[in-house]
């Protein structure tokens, strides 16, 4: 099973009033593993950077001047994702910028089915809150030490951690280290076999042991089964 979470950065809040996508970050899960398998850019928004997005993501005018538009890495983006669900924070806010841009460039927009949000997945299993990713983290000890300002890529790392945890992967992945390590230690710790009490009862016949024997003497005298039948013969004898 393939899993695509993403973030995205923006010049505002609404993409039909002007606004654009500034960065977009997305990162694999396979299996609800991380792949290693990641997609990011910063997009040139083709205008000015209003001081309330800049606060949030720190990311100038000046810094995205000579970036690429989304027009020039839609084809990628949409190769990288394929037709995998989308994992999203909010989705719906990142889901519209996505089929805006999609739309300026003439490409298929991504049907709201494919979504998987966070943000309501959090709200359902801890709804007296707060469900922020940031608090979201504090909750499940996720490192999100290196979150100063928002971003696309790092944001889109933490949250598949996030998403991990609110649907028990990650405890699924825990108990099956653990279940691993104790069956290690089990067998590690188990008791001797001992000898039988009693031998079990012969399922050849005297017929088929002799032809096997006579089989074996054609082998030459370094055969491995000569030390097994030895081996055997010592064993009745002492038996005996």
């Amino acid at each position: 099973m393939r899993e695509i979470v993403l973030d995205t950065e923006t010049t505002g809040l609404d993409p039909y009033q002007g606004h654009r996508m500034v960065e977009i970050g997305c990162v694999e899960l396979v299996n609800r593993f991380p792949s290693g398998q990641t997609f990011h850019r910063y997009l040139n928004p083709e205008r000015d950077m209003p001081s309330e997005a800049l606060a949030v993501h720190g990311l100038t005018a000046d810094f995205l001047k000579d970036k690429p538009m989304f027009a020039e890495i839609v084809d990628e983006l949409v190769e990288f994702m394929a037709d995998a669900p989308l994992v999203a924070h909010n989705a719906m806010f990142d889901l519209g910028f996505l089929n805006a841009e999609l739309e300026r460039a003439g490409k298929q927009l991504v049907a709201r089915e494919r979504l998987v949000d966070t943000l309501l997945l959090a709200r359902r299993k801890h709804p007296a809150g707060p469900n922020s990713l940031d608090a979201l983290c504090a909750r499940y000890a996720i490192d999100n030490s290196r979150r100063t300002k928002h971003g696309a890529l790092l944001d889109a790392e933490i949250l598949a951690e996030v998403y991990l945890e609110l649907i028990g992967a990650r405890q699924a992945q825990l108990l099956l280290v653990e279940t691993s390590k104790s069956i290690g230690i089990s067998y590690a710790s188990a008791a001797p076999i001992g000898p039988r009490p009693f031998a079990l009862v012969p399922r050849l016949t005297a017929d088929e042991r002799e032809a096997h024997l006579t089989f074996i003497a054609t082998l030459g005298e370094k055969s491995i089964w000569r030390e097994y039948l030895d081996m055997a013969e010592r064993r009745a004898e002492s038996a005996a």
